[in-house]
């Protein structure tokens, strides 16, 4: 079982800008970038054009980057997180039940568009981790 822990830098808005400011100062290359427009769910207009999500590589990291929904801001110091990468379902489930022990939800573990089953817990120490499941 493979499992990656990935920095998430989460933004109101300000992923595009992020992106090219990274591909300067650090040499990253942009893998992967689609909007929120471009998901294929119903999102607002004021939502289309912020990024969803974007994957960097710099050297041989990743680099997850992408816009909220509009409005929606993390605290000071909570706009990097930890994504968990992961295929196995059943472990993903683990990880969600471990961290929320003592934490707190931000988001369920289940379905959505882009994941079998996706989950963003903030831990007993403050630590916010992205649960994300691979499609298989």
């Amino acid at each position: 079982m493979e499992v990656q822990l990935i920095p998430y830098i989460m933004l109101d808005g300000g992923a595009r800008e992020a992106i090219a400011f990274y591909e300067q100062a650090l040499g990253a290359k942009v893998v992967f970038k689609t909007t929120f427009g471009e998901s294929g769910q119903e999102v607002s207009e004021q939502a289309r054009d912020r990024v969803a999500h974007s994957v960097l590589k710099i050297g041989g990291t990743d680099l997850y980057v992408a816009d909220t929904d509009p409005g929606v801001r993390f605290a000071q110091g909570k706009q990097v997180n930890i994504c968990i990468n992961i295929a196995d379902k059943e472990q993903a489930q683990k990880y969600y039940e471990a961290l929320k022990e003592g934490g707190q939800v931000e988001h369920p573990l289940q379905e959505v568009y882009f994941s079998p089953a996706y989950g963003m817990v903030t831990d007993k120490f403050g630590v916010t981790f992205q649960i994300f499941t691979k499609r298989t």
